[in-house]
């Protein structure tokens, strides 16, 4: 059973979107003025009508809601897994839309399948570059990607409590593993990084891990230089890219071997920084490689001042929304600390690394 969050006045094209979806399957729908059911161990489908300004004010009074409800001891959205259909009035705010919204939910305990999101804009435009893969109008592919994307939801497995086996928590729609494989990338100065300081917090609860550390050093990683399709493809089925170097020869084999890929991120002017985003713009000769849709994400995020959430954004905007890795529960650990070390002194620290620490532990 689908629980669909939605608009009061969704229009034609996204009644279409959410009919294909469905694929004739019975759902309960909620919007602000339902009651709330309890909405863990759910699938969700947030159905999104944007207005003038980009919002659907509607699903922000839901998640409003679950979020005045944050405080139980079980998050909201526990175990729950979701997917999002989007239709704006012009060609503008799709995705920035929806990382919000995927960014408040998955801090509401719900997760978030690779490639979650179809989005379709005033006109369709969007569709363009698929009619290169179907021979179909921009109305038709819109409704064959909303079906596909309700397939794949339907077909991730029931996600129950995670069973306690002393080292690691089973999720049950995974294999579980003896040694799961930990990828971090980060491109930090370790005597000077706060975040640094941070990841190796976490890392010390993450005992039994195979754990990998890529630094992704200046001038090691050039940035996608934008290669047509063919080309990218060609290069891809070689296990490579046209430019090569460290992006093939280390971070790729690195990130098909991961099961879990940490980004540690300080936080760059609200952004994440230059060379991992190299990385991040490089991974579509992998993508088209292999799914990543098997591989979890997660996120080590430190600010100086302000603006965790921007990168948190950003990363599920890149990563989970357009490359396609898992977004797991409460995806990113985001602190605020300026001087080097500060970041020992914050309150709790010790005990909310080690609750990421298990987060972590429990999508194995």
């Amino acid at each position: 059973m689908i629980h669909l969050i939605t608009t009061l006045n969704p229009s034609k094209q996204l009644l279409k979107m959410i009919e294909s979806f469905m694929q004739g399957q019975e759902y309960i729908k909620i919007d602000k003025n339902s009651k709330m059911p309890d909405m863990k161990h759910k699938k969700i489908l947030f159905a999104a009508e944007l207005d003038e300004i980009g919002i659907d004010i509607s699903i922000l009074e839901v998640l409003k809601k679950l979020y005045t409800s944050k405080s139980s001891a079980t998050a909201p959205l526990h175990d729950s897994i979701a997917g999002i259909l989007v239709h704006s009035k012009n060609e503008l705010f799709t995705k920035s839309f929806s990382s919000h919204i995927v960014f408040l939910a998955n801090q509401l305990g719900c997760r978030f399948i690779g490639h979650p999101m179809v989005e379709a804009t005033r006109d369709l435009s969007n569709f363009r570059t698929w009619q290169k893969r179907y021979d179909m109008s921009l109305n038709d592919i819109a409704l064959k990607i909303s079906s596909k994307l309700g397939e794949r939801l339907n077909a991730f497995p029931e996600t129950n409590h995670c069973v306690d086996k002393g080292k690691f928590y089973l999720s049950s729609y995974k294999t579980p593993k003896k040694r799961p494989s930990i990828l971090a990338l980060h491109a930090s100065i370790r005597d000077s990084s706060n975040t640094l300081t941070l990841w190796n917090m976490v890392k010390k609860h993450l005992s039994g891990y195979e754990i990998d550390e890529l630094h992704v050093e200046n001038g090691t990683i050039y940035d996608c230089n934008g290669c047509p399709f063919k080309i990218c493809l060609h290069y891809s089925r070689q296990e490579g890219c046209f430019y090569g170097g460290k992006i093939t020869t280390e971070v790729f084999p690195a990130i098909e071997k991961a099961d879990f890929v940490v980004w540690i991120c300080p936080n760059y002017n609200d952004s994440v920084s230059a060379n991992l985003m190299s990385v991040v713009n490089r991974l579509t000769a992998l993508y088209k490689k292999i799914s990543l849709y098997d591989k979890s994400i997660f996120a080590i995020i430190v600010s100086g001042n302000s603006g965790g959430d921007s990168v948190a954004k950003q990363l599920i905007s890149a990563l989970n929304i357009n490359k396609g890795f898992q977004l797991p529960p409460n995806f990113a650990l985001i602190e605020t600390a300026n001087d080097f070390g500060a970041i020992s002194k914050i309150e709790n620290i010790e005990n909310r690394t080690k609750r990421f620490a298990k987060n972590i532990q429990r999508d194995s």
